[in-house]
C-alpha cells in the first residue's frame, strides 16, 4: 500500500498539492459552519 501512494505521489506532484489545498478549503469551510449558530 504505501508503495502505491508513493507511485501516486511520483506520478502527479501538482495534483496532489490542488487536492490538499480543496481538503483544507473543505475543513475551514466545515469549521466555519458548525461555528456560525453561534456566532448568530
Amino acid at each position: 500500500m504505501f508503495a502505491q501512494i508513493k507511485a501516486v505521489i511520483a506520478r502527479s506532484p501538482e495534483t496532489l498539492l490542488q487536492d490538499a489545498i480543496g481538503a483544507a478549503a473543505l475543513m475551514v469551510m466545515l469549521l466555519v459552519g458548525l461555528h456560525l449558530p453561534g456566532l448568530v
